[in-house]
């Protein structure tokens, strides 16, 4: 069953890279991403890699994505100002 689970979270996690890749809009690429980044992060706890895992949680989906959220609202901020 543990397989099973894993094969479906390599699946998403797979759809994910390719929908970030081809999405034209910086935001949903971004959101996408930090939905990458949990999905590893559950991929790591199923592999018992509990501390791998936070690690990814944290730098991976949350750090990274508010930085790329608010760069992304800096340079909207600029565009409508310029």
């Amino acid at each position: 069953m543990i397989g099973f689970i894993v094969l479906c979270i390599f699946a998403m996690l797979i759809l994910l890279a390719i929908f970030i890749i081809s999405n034209n809009d910086l935001a949903h690429s971004v959101i996408l991403f930090m939905g990458f980044g949990l999905g590893s992060a559950v991929l790591f706890v199923l592999f018992s890699a509990p501390d791998v895992a936070l690690t990814e949680a944290v730098i991976g989906a949350g750090t990274s994505g508010v930085v790329l959220l608010v760069t992304l609202l800096q340079i909207s901020k600029k565009g409508r100002n310029a």
